[in-house]
């Protein structure tokens, strides 16, 4: 056995031992799985094509429309509501209980959400300006600065629900589906503005964040809510994929007419709801494997870092696309995401980008809690201290 392996399971040990008896593992499971589906699913759908002097982002699910099961598998957003709203609904409760202000509960909560941002921005705010005054191209530089920043509307979203905590905490689920079922109506069937589409925006992912505080309240502790949600959610995204025209990858496809994730259909809703079935039925299989030290400290471990990994995961594949540049075109970088060529190619371009991340996540780690202005935890004193990661990470 080397000195590393020792080491490793030292750690994993130490991180097993100050994990609180009381803490429910599978939380932190849920939100770590989140979290790298989100990320690889990105680096698996999003493609930055070369031409000329430019490069334009593209999709392999436009050449190759029936790779849309992908974004079945690496679409968890609802996973990562569901995990913010019971996560912050206990957290609320606890802070009523100790007598902490709403303010100061709210305050505490955000900062820590969006103190990492800082510098995300600050850094792309630099990497722009040094484009534009470099002569790059236009098209471009819109095209990075959009994806860099695509994480954020996740930010925004989230934050507006954590406000809305003490309103939403004993909220329906059907309540907002309703709100979803009756703009899509709307916009699809009777021809309203596709602006009125944005009012799912905050509709649409209030439905996991609802279901959240539902586990809160100790209302899907059995089985039979995991398994309703689950079959009740496929068979209603299947009908409304097979017979009313919805799209059937559940992310934003460039050029195509409709997305359901930019701002979510209906079809997405009801996803999110399967989604957070299976969740909830993974739970005390979740609860057992995490009983393994070496498995916890590994889900520690991501969500401990989770803010990093959310908010750095599409810098990361630029930086790896234009570095290699002069180099290529390389296959599975560089070129049009048209074939399986491309999917096999593109594959072993992950390792790149993992350690592209890790570059990132080092030069970043101090922002990780409060935007630099503390020393980044180890994993055992976070759950030590018990104190939720998710109020480090982006609540998933």
């Amino acid at each position: 056995m080397t000195r590393l392996t020792v080491a490793l399971r030292d750690t994993a040990a130490r991180v097993d031992a100050a994990t609180p008896a009381h803490r429910d593992r599978a939380v932190d499971a849920l939100r770590a799985f989140a979290v790298l589906g989100v990320v690889l699913g990105h680096w698996l759908v999003t493609a930055l094509v070369a031409d000329g002097r430019s490069l334009r982002a593209a999709s392999p699910l436009q050449h190759m429309p029936w790779l849309a099961p992908v974004s079945w598998a690496f679409q968890t957003l609802a996973v990562f509501f569901l995990v913010g709203g019971h996560v912050a609904t206990r957290s609320y409760a606890s802070a009523r209980e100790r007598g902490t202000p709403y303010r100061r509960w709210l305050h505490a909560r955000l900062a820590r959400l969006f103190g990492p941002v800082v510098a995300v921005l600050t850094l792309w705010t630099v990497v722009t300006l040094a484009l534009l005054l470099s002569d790059a191209e236009y098209g471009t530089v819109r095209t990075l600065v959009k994806l860099a920043l695509s994480p954020m509307w996740f930010l925004l979203v989230f934050a507006v629900l954590t406000a809305a905590t003490p309103l939403v905490a004993r909220l329906h689920p059907l309540w907002p589906s309703a709100v979803v079922l009756h703009v899509d109506v709307f916009r699809f069937g009777l021809g309203a503005p596709d602006g009125l589409g944005w009012l799912n925006l905050a509709a649409g992912w209030l439905v996991p964040y609802t279901l959240g505080a539902a586990w809160t309240r100790g209302e899907l502790e059995g089985r039979r809510s995991g398994w309703v949600l689950l079959g009740g959610g496929t068979a209603a995204t299947a009908a409304l994929v097979a017979w009313t025209g919805y799209p059937a990858a559940m992310v934003g496809v460039p050029g195509a007419e409709v997305s359901n994730l930019n701002p979510p259909t209906l079809a997405a809703v009801t996803f999110g709801l399967a989604q957070c079935g299976l969740a909830l039925l993974l739970r005390d299989r979740l609860r057992h494997a995490m009983r393994s030290p070496a498995a916890w400290a590994a889900v520690a471990l991501v969500n401990l870092s989770a803010m990093t990994v959310f908010l750095w995961h599409q810098t990361a594949l630029m930086a790896t696309t234009a570095a290699l540049l002069p180099a290529g075109p390389l296959p599975g970088l560089h070129t049009v995401p048209e074939g399986l060529g491309w999917a096999a190619a593109r594959l072993p371009w992950l390792v790149a980008f993992v350690l592209a991340l890790a570059v990132c996540g080092a030069a970043f780690r101090t922002w990780e809690r409060g935007g630099g202005r503390r020393r980044r935890a180890r994993p055992s004193t976070v759950v030590r201290a018990h104190r939720p990661m998710t109020e480090r990470a982006p609540h998933v």
